[in-house]
């Protein structure tokens, strides 16, 4: 006769303390729980609002500027190391780890336009106002050195903006026109221009090294190739594109933030309708990052806020803003996704989490288990209106707040116009455009 016995080993039901609990083996049969959507919607619920509790995203302020703080840039190897430059032409290197400015460089008299960090990171440059361009060593002088740049270029015009290629000793510039250059040679490569007006940004794109693209105050978003030395397409937009950012996951996706509160997630392969609008700032869109996963990206806005986007949602899923935070200009993700840094006007770079709940540190099995657990339950039960409105419940300055009513009456007003213009006109003769459609002007190839 055979004897099936049941055998367990007992570090899979013993808990983790010296008290020796042992656990209770649990029987799934549903019959015998029959209230455990009920029980699992109060776990939802309790999760919900234990994630708004503990949601404290800010973790430092980085002082040391003695003025506004107008670009940043990451190092490519190392993930504590942050530069950044502002309106004085000093540049600082930080070491996020301390929390302390490692190296201080007075690169340019006049604003830093733009910096930039060499592929290897053994280098960045800088360009201002003083029509320059400089590479400068990222360790800094020796002792007793005087800081000099390893390369200076004067250029015709104000620099406003640079980027380095991802992989090749090449880099590009904007002013009046886009121009590329090798780091070996004092003059550039090939200069591209489309029209005849100031380029405020140029960025590389990280999966197709070849193609870069450019904004110019001409409402002009203007992509390039490298290899043919000469433009590709242009869409123009109703108002003014400050700055783009290609998504690092996607290599024809980019999104570009505009003057008129809104950023627009674009095909680079169909330029007449943006793929998402992403509407919730209340004033205009300075700078846009970003994170390496491609899933979501940061906004800074001339509003005193950043915000947090997913690529496929038009409003944000987090608001970040304290009350000493003036306009932020510029926003950066850090490569590992756990971090959101921005500079602002008031001379500071704060640091905040990229997920407000987040427990930092390391964390034990258990914790992580019953975070996982929680997850799926915020997720099993997300669209519940009252954990609904409890996941998406933000406090915002009073500012921000009465400037959302009021952009609400407006597009409410608009929407009721257009619908009276349609039904007081001769059938087919108003067409209706989407909301997408109607930001673009005109594709040009």
């Amino acid at each position: 006769m055979k004897v099936k016995m049941l055998s367990r080993n007992p570090d899979s039901y013993i808990r983790e303390t010296k008290l020796d609990l042992q656990r209770v083996p649990r029987n799934y049969d549903p019959t015998l729980h029959p209230f455990e959507v009920p029980r699992e919607y109060v776990r939802a619920l309790n999760a919900t609002k234990l994630e708004r509790v503990f949601a404290k995203p800010f973790l430092a302020s980085l002082d040391g500027h003695r003025d506004g703080v107008s670009c940043l840039a990451k190092h490519p190897k190392s993930l504590a190391t942050v530069l950044s430059g502002a309106c004085d032409g000093e540049v600082r290197i930080w070491n996020l780890t301390k929390r302390k400015c490692v190296h201080t460089v007075q690169a340019h008299e006049g604003f830093v336009r733009g910096i930039c960090a060499r592929f290897c990171g053994t280098s960045f440059f800088t360009v201002g106002d003083d029509k320059t361009v400089k590479q400068w060593k990222m360790d800094g002088p020796g002792y007793g050195e005087e800081e000099e740049p390893l390369h200076t270029i004067l250029g015709k015009t104000v620099y406003t903006g640079i980027d380095h290629h991802w992989k090749e000793a090449v880099f590009a510039t904007c002013g009046q026109q886009v121009d590329i250059w090798d780091e070996q040679r004092t003059s550039p490569v090939c200069s591209m221009t489309w029209g005849f007006d100031s380029i405020s940004s140029v960025k590389f794109n990280p999966i197709e090294t070849f193609l870069l693209g450019s904004c110019a105050s001409d409402r002009n978003i203007v992509l390039y190739d490298m290899r043919q030395a000469t433009p590709l397409k242009k869409v123009i937009l109703d108002m003014r594109t400050n700055t783009i950012c290609w998504n690092p996951m996607e290599a024809f996706i980019f999104t570009a933030a505009n003057e008129d509160y809104n950023l627009y997630t674009f095909d680079m392969r169909a330029l007449d309708t943006p793929v998402m609008v992403h509407m919730d700032h209340v004033s205009a869109v300075l700078d846009v990052d970003y994170s390496p996963t491609g899933k979501d990206f940061v906004s800074a806005s001339f509003d005193k806020s950043i915000r947090i986007f997913p690529v496929d949602k038009s409003r944000s899923r987090e608001v970040y803003h304290t009350k000493r935070m003036q306009h932020v200009i510029c926003v950066k993700w850090t490569s590992d996704s756990k971090y959101i840094m921005c500079g602002s006007d008031e001379m500071n770079i704060r640091l905040w989490k990229a997920n407000a709940s987040e427990k930092l540190g390391v964390l034990t099995s258990r914790e992580k288990a019953a975070t996982d657990y929680n997850q799926r339950l915020k997720e099993k039960f997300q669209h519940h209106p009252h954990i609904k409105r409890i996941s998406r419940h933000r406090h915002l300055p009073k500012s921000i707040y009465s400037q959302i009513q009021e952009q609400r009456i407006m597009k409410e007003a608009r929407r009721r116009k257009e619908l009276n213009r349609i039904k007081h006109s001769k059938p087919g003769s108003v067409q209706r455009v989407s909301e997408k459609k109607k930001r673009v002007v005109a594709v040009v190839k």
